[in-house]
Order: structure tokens, then C-alpha cells, then sequence
């Protein structure tokens, strides 16, 4: 098994979304003996937003790129082939303001690719990256995946609509939730931990 990790906190080792990411990692490896893991820390080697630049290079066909083009695209081609390669993908997230961080946000553009990831046919859209297994490790202050608060959580079915899209549809959500509620946050990771279900 090839596992991919995606860590998208600034927080570091203090990151609730990171210590749920490492108990996925540490029981998926735990179940598949000889599994290889290759970490992506988003936020120490962050991707960069998409400019001209990169728009162009995406729609040039290899043959025609220049140099700056090529250079340009290095990072998407990167990501996007350790995409492919992986049997499952780890993905920590903290929820900022009610959604996704920017580093992780920067990765998806890099990653939605016309002809690469997804594609367009006379049924419609049809994703390209398929039979893998997505874990999301989400992370919050509040309480989002019931009730009041639910509906200002676009974090889980924003990256589950995305990633469906591109054709991985197999997703497991766990959620380390109130962790900074005073009556939730004590417990809350090992509750969390406890519902990791693989």
C-alpha cells in the first residue's frame, strides 16, 4: 500500500488535524505491514497560487511549452503523479473561517486538471483518478457535524464534492470536534481517535 499524506495546518505539532492524520497513518501502517508513506507538508513547502502563468502552461500541450512554461508546471505534474501513484491519501484539515486552508486550497488547483485528473465527454465530466481511498482528518473549534453549526461547514462536502468530481469517491471523514469548546476540548481528540474506523 502507498500512502499519500497531505498536511495542511500551520499549527505544527500543536495541530489537532495533524495528531488525528497521524493515528490514521499510524493504524493504516499498522494493518498493511510494508506500506510506504510519503508526506506532503503543505505548509512548510506550500504550493503557489495560480497565476497567468500557470493557467497558460496547464492548456499548452507539452510539445509547445517554453521554458517558463515548463517550469511552470512542475509543481501540478509533481502532484498529480503522486496522486496517481497512491493507493490511499491522508488529509489533514483544520477548518479556517468555515472551510479548507489556503495551502490545501493551492494544492486542489494544482491538482484539477482538464485531460489529467478530470475530463470532459458527451456524458459529462467524468474523473480520472479513481480506485483510491481518502481519509479526511478534520479538525474544528466548534461542533460542525450536527446540529446548529452544520450548515457553516464547508470543509467536508466541499472536499468530498471536489474529489468525487475528480473521481475519488470512496471517502472517510473523521472528526476531532470542540476543541475549543471548555466542556468538549479534553476529550476530544481521543474521542476522535478512538472513532477512527478504516
Amino acid at each position: 500500500m502507498k500512502i499519500l499524506r497531505l498536511v495542511s495546518s500551520a499549527r505544527g505539532e500543536a495541530s489537532f488535524s495533524k495528531k488525528l492524520g497521524n493515528a490514521i497513518v499510524e493504524k493504516l501502517q499498522a494493518a498493511n505491514a510494508g506500506s510506504t508513506l510519503k508526506v506532503n507538508d503543505l505548509t512548510s513547502t506550500p504550493f503557489p497560487h495560480l497565476e497567468e502563468v500557470h493557467l497558460q502552461s496547464f492548456f499548452t500541450p507539452a510539445e509547445g511549452r517554453s521554458p517558463e512554461l515548463i517550469e511552470a508546471v512542475k509543481n501540478s505534474d509533481r502532484a498529480i503523479a503522486e496522486l496517481k501513484d497512491a493507493d490511499v491519501i491522508v488529509i489533514d484539515v483544520p477548518m479556517y473561517n468555515f472551510s479548507i486552508p489556503s495551502t490545501l486550497k493551492t494544492w486542489i488547483d494544482h491538482i484539477a486538471r482538464a485531460g489529467q485528473t478530470f475530463s470532459y465527454g458527451a456524458g459529462g465530466p467524468e474523473g480520472l483518478v479513481k480506485n483510491k481511498k481518502v481519509y479526511l482528518a478534520i479538525s474544528s473549534g466548534a461542533v460542525y457535524s450536527e446540529g446548529f453549526m452544520k450548515p457553516y461547514d464547508f470543509t467536508e462536502p466541499y472536499l468530498r464534492s471536489l474529489l468525487g468530481f475528480l473521481g475519488m469517491t470512496d471517502i472517510t471523514t473523521t472528526r476531532v470536534e470542540g476543541v475549543s469548546m471548555p466542556d468538549l476540548k479534553d476529550n476530544a481528540l481521543a474521542t476522535a481517535i478512538e472513532g477512527i474506523v478504516l
